[in-house]
């Protein structure tokens, strides 16, 4: 019988053999046939027992799969035919890291095209199961996790004597003795070994592109909400104002709607896309947060803005980082990122679908009633300004409803002025246009 999708002949066991038993638990399933050649003559190898017992750790070790092993003799002689079989796997299978995939008679080493669709058709990028082991978990990263989870009370089930081991294996970031990629990205020492753009990367930019401060941060995501959050904090102006006899601190953005975009950042980024990192670029104006990483399948920046379903890329670090309190109540955190900056008096943020990722901006008031008035704009101009801080666009049939005895006309000539002086931007034939705030 020759090669073939699901048959292979190896004349000895070795790191060929376990490439192609990687490739057929990602394809079909398949058997190696071992001390045979390529054209099929039996060779046979030598097995002792310790032989045997070390090609059977070899596989299960290296590549976390029981297979079924059966013993043939050649005949006139001591040497042995070995044949592995294994099935096609539920959860995708790599060899040191690398995925194979076989194709006709051959053995591929997977593109990381192919690998993206290979991995989103099977399983989610958080639940692979990955070379590391306990050892490379930060302990106090864990503690602090059932510290905050049972202070909210969404869990009651650990306590400060709980195994580490006992903890992830309840949240299901463990197969086996392995770790899954969340139990790395969440709570792991240094999880840059395993996935070098699993990093926030800070950057202060002044006058559009002059950079005046670069921080990278590394290390889990619970440090990496955390420091991220006091690195925007130290490119940010602050002021403080007297309420109730206590002293107030008031950033140039809300903190809670910068602690919503961060987490958002890092809890939905495609940890696929290998060669990008999550991004925060803080202008004069503003301030852009980038993740790799679109919309879920189906779902469009309207749907985002009203109730809908979770719907999370990460669905492990998505429920960690909800029982830990980080993140309050699935599918809720655009809708808090609106209300935290209406409440500041500031424009409700700008989402985007752009670059292969999803965008979050917030803006400053650039258009303080004092700055409207120096501009020259009038009252009915100011207040249509000042209505638009909280919608994302509006139309001439909006305005009219602002202002119950303005005729259209007038208010038709308001809205041009406001785009001849660049505070407006327009958009569509003149029946059905639409402004927003530039």
């Amino acid at each position: 019988m020759l090669e073939s999708e699901i048959l292979d002949y190896k004349e000895k066991f070795g790191k060929n053999a376990l490439k192609a038993l990687c490739a057929f638990a990602n394809t079909k399933g398949g058997t190696i046939v071992v001390g045979v050649t390529d054209v099929g003559d039996k060779k046979g190898i030598d097995l002792s027992n310790d032989e045997y017992k070390k090609i059977t750790e070899q596989i299960i070790g290296k590549l976390g799969i029981h297979p079924d092993i059966e013993v043939e003799d050649v005949k006139g002689s001591d040497l042995k035919i070995l044949r592995i079989s294994v099935g096609r796997s539920n959860l995708p299978i790599s060899l040191e890291g690398t995925y194979y995939k076989r194709v006709g008679n051959t053995t591929r080493e997977m593109k990381s095209e192919e690998l993206q669709e290979f991995f989103r058709k099977d399983t989610s990028w958080d639940s692979i199961v990955n070379d590391c082991s306990i050892k490379d978990i930060d302990e106090k990263s864990v503690e602090l996790f059932v510290k905050m989870a049972r202070k909210i009370q969404r869990v009651k089930i650990f306590d400060s004597d709980t195994p580490v081991e006992d903890i992830l294996r309840s949240l299901k970031l463990m197969n086996g003795e392995k770790l899954t990629n969340a139990a790395l990205v969440l709570f792991g020492r240094d999880p840059q070994l395993n996935f070098v753009n699993a990093a926030l990367r800070v950057v202060r930019i002044k006058s559009e592109n002059i950079i005046i401060g670069d921080d990278t941060i590394e290390g889990n995501i619970i440090r990496q909400f955390g420091a991220g959050e006091e690195s925007i904090k130290k490119f940010m102006n602050v002021h403080y104002k007297i309420e109730s006899m206590q002293r107030k601190e008031v950033w140039d953005y809300p903190v809670p709607a910068i602690r919503e975009a961060v987490l958002n950042a890092l809890v939905h980024r495609d940890y696929f896309k290998w060669n990008v990192q999550t991004q925060i670029k803080i202008f004069d104006d503003r301030i852009w947060f980038y993740n790799p990483g679109e919309l879920p399948a189906g779902m469009t920046l309207e749907e985002l803005k009203k109730v809908h379903p979770s719907v999370p890329r990460n669905p492990l670090i998505v429920h960690v980082m909800y029982l830990s309190g980080l993140i309050e109540e699935l599918g809720s955190g655009i809708k808090r990122m609106e209300t935290s900056m209406k409440e500041a008096g500031l424009p409700v943020p700008v989402f985007k679908e752009e670059f292969d990722g999803f965008s979050v901006y917030l803006r400053k008031d650039l258009y303080s009633i004092e700055r409207l008035r120096a501009m020259g704009l009038n009252e009915r101009q100011m207040k249509i300004v000042s209505a638009m801080k909280e919608k994302a666009e509006i139309t001439l049939s909006d305005t009219r409803k602002i202002f119950d005895r303005v005729t259209e006309k007038t208010l038709y000539r308001d809205l041009q002025e406001l785009v001849s002086k660049g505070i407006l931007e327009q958009f569509g034939e003149k029946k059905g246009r639409t402004y927003r705030l530039n």
